[in-house]
């Protein structure tokens, strides 16, 4: 048993149509109605006025006014009246004296009789009025029969059956009609293909499924902590939930291209290309994202595209910190294995009595310069710097490549930011290690030049690779963009980084030479503030 209560309600779109073919049906029903009724007015009205003007023209025949006048019902009046009404084809021509006795009438046992109806005309005024007589309902005009002096002698009544003015407005009305019905097919087929349009644009759901959508979105895009950034099918910004504001730094106007919108431009490529991806890094200003893209669809419909924000700012620090305490352990692991060698060598030659040998071999260790200048007393006083560059210099060493400072390299003070000096510093060295690695010039060489100048820091990496080519030079630091293998680990992060760390300290990194005669790339970095000035 179905109470009335839990019937199924019609969907929104068959309601809608509902709705609209109920209000073309009272439409075209008043519209309809409203039109037959002024035509058959107006109808009424020529009919009237018709057979004022045959009543008129009858009135106007002599031999009529002379007959009514000499009161002779003989013939030549019914003869003048039923020639008329036969041209004419009109119900009756009747003409009566000033008593109202007819002396025509298609009826010809009427004559002699009173007219049926009130003789009007008799007062000298013409009236027009629809009337039932002895033949029916009609429009009847009726005109006073006057002599030459203007005497009313008598009335003309002409009448015009009522059935044919409403065989004139069926006539008239039968197009209207056929005209009314096909716009009223037309609007129905119209509303039926608004009805679809609808459903297909809200997916079939009900307008409550709407709102509990509408609520849900707000509330899970402005309750999470991920950035949600989302396009439509044509391209336009349809979602920026305010964690994807913070993070990219601003909020693009709703509906605006991709170009247009001011995105980081590995979010833009993103988009544009509509692929899915995961974990993809992307640097913006002065954040490092980990962005997550996939495409929306419902059954055959393209929706859009969504992007899922991460901030991995945090976290990349703490990897630069890991990366800053691995490579002074590398770096005490280096030395301390170099150093045993270095005793193992000396304790050899004094065991077997070298002793100028062992002189000699501390005095070439004295001259070498990674004997002072990694140390305290060395011309780089900072332990960041010293510890990565010994780090670097270990790892470059079993790669086949020499690490060298610069004779004129000289800080005299501490890092103000050592992690995002030591990460700028250690991509441009791992990629020019990398580089002179792969590089037809032997002995394969990197040449590191830091140089304070008051709290500017200075930062030149030149390596004898083949250089940066012509094709790649723009696009060098562009996110995801690299020259290396394509293994496992990713690429085209470390230059990006770099720069945006770099523009963060308000300097700047640059490519100055891609590739020369004697060496590989140049690139030359300058950071405001990055050294505490003595």
């Amino acid at each position: 048993m179905s109470w009335p209560g839990n019937r199924r309600r019609p969907r929104f779109a068959t309601q809608a149509l509902l709705v609209q073919v109920a209000v073309l049906l009272l439409i075209m029903g008043i519209g309809f109605a409203l039109v037959a009724y002024l035509l058959h007015a107006e109808l009424e009205k020529q009919y009237e006025q018709r057979a004022l003007a045959i009543a008129r023209a009858v009135a106007a025949d002599d031999q009529i006014i002379r007959g009514v006048t000499a009161h002779d019902r003989s013939g030549p009046v019914q003869e003048r009246a039923e020639a008329a009404r036969r041209r004419t084809g009109v119900l009756f021509v009747v003409v009566a004296d000033d008593h109202g006795i007819r002396y025509s009438h298609p009826d010809a046992t009427r004559i002699g009789q009173r007219v049926s109806t009130d003789p009007e005309a008799l007062s000298g005024r013409e009236i027009v009025t629809f009337e039932r007589g002895t033949l029916g309902y009609s429009a009847r005009g009726k005109v006073p029969l006057t002599t030459g002096t203007g005497r009313v002698v008598g009335q003309v009544s002409v009448g015009i059956a009522a059935g044919e003015v409403s065989r004139r407005i069926g006539d008239l009305m039968r197009p209207a009609a056929g005209f009314t019905g096909l716009a009223l097919v037309l609007g129905v087929a119209a509303a039926a293909g608004l009805a679809r349009r609808l459903k297909r644009q809200t997916l079939g759901l009900e307008p409550t499924d709407l709102a509990d959508l509408l609520r849900e979105r707000e509330a899970v895009l402005h309750g999470i902590d991920e950035g949600v950034l989302a396009v439509d099918p044509a391209g336009r910004v349809t979602i920026c939930n305010d964690a994807a504001a913070r993070l990219i730094g601003g909020r693009p106007a709703q509906g605006s291209s991709i170009a247009g919108a001011g995105l980081p431009p590995g979010l833009s490529t993103l988009l544009a290309d509509r692929t899915s991806a995961r974990g993809v890094l992307v640097a913006t200003e002065d954040r490092m994202l980990v962005v997550t893209a996939a495409p929306v669809r419902r059954s055959d419909h393209d929706l859009g595209h969504v992007l899922t924000l991460r901030d991995r700012t945090d976290l990349d620090a703490m990897a630069r910190e890991l990366d800053v305490v691995r490579a002074l352990s590398d770096a005490l692991r280096a030395q301390a294995h170099e150093y045993t060698n270095r005793l193992h060598t000396l304790s050899g030659l004094l065991s077997l009595g070298h002793r100028e040998e062992a002189i000699a071999y501390l005095r070439e260790l004295a001259d070498d310069p990674l004997a002072t200048e990694y140390g305290d007393g060395g011309r780089l006083r900072d332990p960041y710097i010293r510890g990565l560059l010994a780090a670097k210099t270990a790892v470059a060493s079993e790669c086949g490549v020499d690490l060298r400072l610069s004779a004129d390299s000289f800080v005299p003070a501490q890092l103000r930011a050592p992690l995002d000096v030591v990460t700028i510093l250690g991509n441009l060295v791992d990629n020019a290690t990398a580089a002179a690695q792969t590089g037809a010039r032997r002995p394969a060489w990197v040449e590191v030049s830091l140089l304070a100048e008051a709290d500017i820091l200075h930062m030149v990496v030149v390596d004898s690779g083949d250089g940066v080519s012509p094709g790649d030079v723009d696009r060098l630091f562009d996110q995801d963009f690299t020259t290396a293998a394509d293994d496992a680990r990713p690429h085209g992060v470390g230059l990006a980084l770099a720069r945006r760390l770099t523009r963060r300290h308000s300097g700047e990194l640059s490519l100055t030479r891609a590739s020369g005669a004697d060496c590989g790339a140049v690139f030359v970095t300058r950071l405001p503030g990055a050294v505490v000035p003595p």
